[in-house]
């Protein structure tokens, strides 16, 4: 029995070449894990690094609404100053690891800062403070359990809108406790 040559060699050939696609595509795909395997490394050093970064702001956050806790129970005014100081501290120090995280939750941290320099009576310090809320949170808002709005709160609080501009107060989103005070300043300046 004779065989054919050119065939066998052909088959050979078929096989090699299957055999060197199949080890090529195995190397394709053992360098695309790799390279997937160098992201995941690089993601989890992120993700650690913003997870660090956050368990160090809620610990100093809630040192300092321990201090507002203490400012509203013993009337301390110097406490309110305090949490307000360290509230903005904790922000200041977050950094860019973690600046998106989280955003409600700082929102509602650094308003209670802008209400304590407030409540201790540092007026420049909570404008300020509002300014930089309103900048760093732009086009959020945060609501009290009654609805009212922090921002419109906190802009009549501070001055920054004039009792002629205000109208009624019925287009304002602020509590009827400060509706109700706005009405009576109101009245007693003309009367």
């Amino acid at each position: 029995m004779k065989r054919d040559h050119g065939n066998l060699n052909a088959g050979r050939l078929t096989r090699h070449g299957a055999a060197a696609a199949a080890l090529l595509a195995l190397a394709a795909c053992n360098l695309n894990s790799q390279l997937n395997h160098g992201e995941g490394i690089g993601f989890r050093q992120a993700r650690f690094e913003e997870i660090s970064a956050m368990r160090e702001y809620r610990q100093c956050r809630d040192d300092a609404v321990e201090l507002d806790t203490q400012a509203r129970t013993t009337g301390n005014v110097g406490r309110y100053i305090a949490s307000a100081k360290l509230l903005e501290k904790c922000e200041a120090e977050l950094g860019p690891e973690a600046a998106e995280v989280a955003l409600e939750e700082r929102m509602r941290a650094y308003a209670l800062s802008v209400q304590n320099y407030l409540k201790g009576g540092d007026v420049e310090k909570a404008a300020a403070n509002f300014e930089r809320f309103k900048e760093a949170f732009s086009g959020n808002d945060l609501y009290y359990a009654d609805g009212s709005s922090f921002i419109e709160t906190m802009e009549v609080m501070l001055g920054r809108k004039k009792p002629s501009a205000l109208g009624q107060y019925a287009a304002l989103n602020v509590s009827q406790t400060l509706k109700g005070e706005m009405h009576r300043i109101r009245y007693w300046k003309r009367h």
